[in-house]
């Protein structure tokens, strides 16, 4: 695919999403939502992909926030419509994606940047990593989803807390709140997530698929989390990985999973 503003690489079974605006600290619009959408639907569609990572180029910024002059004059029925399509487009949409995405925050991770990260399935956070939802300090509410994925990563005091100062937080905080599971020197971080994504590809991808569904559904209104746990426990008993998982198990030998 052709982008502007993103740089994608896949290598041995890793894609990785660099969001690639230096010179607005890789501030979101609307068109790298747009970007971003297309190589995440192409990368979660690729078989051969087992792990996705997204992060920023250079050593400052993660994503610095949303592009503050695209939306500063829209009335009100303009703004619900750009949080609605961007929770669509993007970070609704990557929440519920079958392969797992890791945010690496190399930087500020703020506004719109803090939101994507928390879309993520989980986040890894260099120590220089500042975060926060400067939001309130405009005028305006996060609307991509900060204020409900905020409060289920870190409790409604420390959300309200954040969210109603407009603070930032440090790398060291955030792991303390559980809002990022691992913090590492700068230099650091690429091996961090490496290491990690090298070990989720070990297990079987329908199985993981399964389980980001399954633990997605307990912050669902009106979803039972346990139900679908359960349909979804034993629709693993009908794939091809579940056979060489046991089996292998059984055999005492490692398994080679198919995705099946």
């Amino acid at each position: 695919m052709t982008a502007d503003n993103i740089i994608l690489e896949h290598e041995k079974g890793i894609a990785t999403l660099y969001i690639n605006r230096p010179e607005k600290l890789n501030a979101l619009n609307k068109a790298t939502i747009q970007e971003l959408h297309e190589a995440l639907k192409m990368v979660d569609e690729n078989p051969e992909v087992r792990v996705i990572i997204i992060t920023g180029t250079g050593e400052k910024a993660f994503v610095a926030g949303a592009d503050i002059a695209e939306f500063a004059h829209f009335s009100a029925q303009e703004g619900s419509k750009l949080a609605a399509q961007g929770q669509q487009l993007l970070f609704d949409y990557i929440e519920k994606m079958k392969t797992p995405v890791i945010a690496a925050i190399n930087g500020f991770a703020l506004g719109g940047g803090l939101e994507l990260a928390m879309a993520c399935h989980f986040r890894i956070a260099s120590e220089n990593a500042k975060m926060g939802l400067p939001e309130t300090s405009l005028g305006v509410i996060p609307g991509y989803g900060g204020t409900q994925r905020l409060a289920q990563l870190v409790g409604k005091g420390r959300a309200m807390e954040m969210i109603l100062t407009a603070g930032m937080i440090d790398a060291d905080t955030a792991k303390k709140y559980g809002l990022v599971n691992h913090v590492v020197p700068q230099e650091d971080l690429f091996s961090a997530y490496m290491t990690i994504a090298t070990r989720i590809m070990k297990n079987s991808p329908i199985a993981i698929s399964k389980a980001i569904e399954a633990v997605n559904a307990n912050f669902i209104s009106g979803v039972n989390g346990f139900d679908v746990e359960i349909k979804n426990f034993g629709d693993c008993f009908a794939t091809d990985d579940f056979k060489e998982g046991t089996t292998a198990f059984l055999e005492k030998r490692k398994a080679e999973f198919k995705g099946k």
